[in-house]
């Protein structure tokens, strides 16, 4: 790892793209992100990289298609509403099987909402903005640090799938400051590209295409399509879960699934208790698709544990989640605030009692 350097989360993803290899930026201004356009404009062309800002987000979804389609390593960056104008290109691109990545910075919603953090593009994310069967792998960092690392990772895995990733950040980890450590070198080539990227045909008398494409008019065929997309989601689940256990060791009467800087709150509320002689534990979600079941659940279990909690920053987008993966072995309640205001710590620490005492 290289020193420290203390940044606002914005300006570490975009330079963690640049450190995985991507030279290819496509964006719209939006807040609370677009220190990550302002940073990129500066950085991409002092290293011979593409910096663009579109017309408009429904365009930067299909300039990163473009891109991605011939193999280029491409990503963009924006913020809930913004996404949502970009959930049809992704879909495009899912189905294409291109890898790209995408960042969304949260902000306050529905509609228009404001301009301080959330958690509610939750349900956008892990189950499919777009139209379709399709899925993106979502990663959900707790930090400045992490959101650097996870950037770097997520080209990776995209190159690795072929399939878009997003990074689900709320608007607190684009805006916050925190020493940053990069690696000295980071070393990924997109693998076999040369296999799929576009090129129309192979040579020029040759009848073998090298074409990228979304449209099945056979029912057939796109049945087909459908089950090897199926197949690598259900690859996902099974090798690219990740989370975090805290003071899981512990005989807990409490159990907490948070994720982002939501979780932070909850690991000082979980400290706090602790001097109350009030054990909890928590569960924090590092990939929120796939989903952590299987850890859930076996936190849940355990026999001191009288309840589980999901606490986020939205209206309860990930409790359904939560109570899937619980099977009914606890109770399982809903805590959370939205539209910028983050629940303290004080204030899920009587959330807490209160479940434990009920």
């Amino acid at each position: 790892m290289g020193k420290k350097i203390l940044m606002k989360g914005n300006e570490a993803i975009a330079e963690a793209a640049i450190r995985a290899g991507c030279l290819n930026y496509f964006a719209y201004p939006i807040t609370p992100q677009t220190e990550v356009a302002e940073y990129l404009s500066r950085r991409l062309p002092e290293l011979g990289g593409v910096f663009l800002q579109a017309e408009s987000e429904v365009a930067v979804s299909y300039m990163i298609f473009g891109a991605a389609a011939c193999g280029e390593r491409a990503f963009t960056t924006s913020s809930s509403p913004g996404i949502s104008l970009m959930s049809e290109g992704i879909s495009y691109i899912t189905a294409a099987q291109c890898p790209a990545v995408f960042v969304n910075i949260m902000r306050g919603g529905p509609g228009l909402g404001g301009i301080l953090p959330s958690q509610a593009d939750y349900l956008q994310a892990t189950k499919g903005g777009g139209h379709g069967d399709y899925r993106m792998l979502v990663m959900a960092p707790a930090s400045v640090q992490e959101a650097a690392e996870m950037t770097m990772l997520a080209f990776s895995l995209a190159e690795k799938y072929r399939n878009p990733v997003m990074i689900l950040g709320d608007g607190l980890i684009g805006q916050m400051m925190e020493p940053v450590e990069f690696p000295e070198q980071f070393k990924s080539d997109p693998p076999n590209k040369d296999r799929w990227a576009t090129n129309g045909m192979d040579t020029r008398k040759s009848s073998k295409r090298n074409l990228i494409k979304t449209l099945y008019l056979d029912p057939e065929e796109l049945n087909r399509q459908n089950l090897i997309l199926k197949d690598k989601y259900d690859r996902m689940k099974r090798e690219e879960v990740r989370y975090e256990s805290y003071n899981t060791r512990a005989d807990y009467e409490a159990l907490i699934v948070s994720y982002g800087t939501m979780s932070r709150v909850c690991k000082t509320a979980i400290d706090n208790l602790k001097e109350e002689k009030i054990e909890v534990g928590l569960i924090r979600p590092k990939t929120l698709f796939p989903f952590p079941e299987a850890a859930i659940l076996k936190a849940a279990s355990k026999l001191s544990c009288k309840i589980t909690f999901s606490i986020e920053m939205s209206m309860g987008q990930m409790l359904e989640d939560v109570q899937r993966s619980v099977e009914g072995k606890s109770p399982v309640r809903w805590y959370g605030k939205c539209g910028g205001e983050v629940p303290t710590p004080e204030e899920v620490m009587e959330v807490i009692k209160a479940g434990i005492h009920q």
